[in-house]
């Protein structure tokens, strides 16, 4: 009998193993992305302290794509490095998230290596 596979449990899972190797410190926070159907969240985490440093997502005034796809990715991934050089956070380790480093993930990481990230 064929099982139905439960996309979002599977994420999960993925995210979780991913977690077990990718950790932010004070000194090099965690650029998490998530993302859905409508809208793409990016956001530097201090996981030691528990505190999210910088948030950007496409609700917010400053992005004008007010959609989940790869042009949205790239204004996110801009904001969030602005974001992040302002508050002097220079280095950063990516979090996918649990998805595949392609389309909208991939966008948000390019485009904050390319506005001054290093990771």
């Amino acid at each position: 009998m064929i099982t139905k596979v439960y996309r979002k449990a599977e994420r999960t899972r993925r995210h979780a193993r991913v977690r077990t190797k990718v950790s932010g410190t004070t000194e090099c926070p965690r650029l998490a992305v998530t993302k859905s159907n409508k809208n793409i969240i990016a956001q530097i985490i201090d996981d030691t302290k528990g505190v999210t440093l910088c948030y950007v997502s496409t609700l917010d005034s400053d992005i004008k794509t007010k959609k989940a796809n790869v042009e949205a990715g790239k204004e996110v991934g801009a904001a969030i490095a602005k974001k992040a050089l302002d508050k002097k956070i220079k280095t950063v380790v990516f979090d996918r998230g649990g998805y595949i480093y392609h389309g909208v993930v991939k966008a948000v990481a390019e485009a904050a290596r390319e506005a001054g990230l290093e990771f």
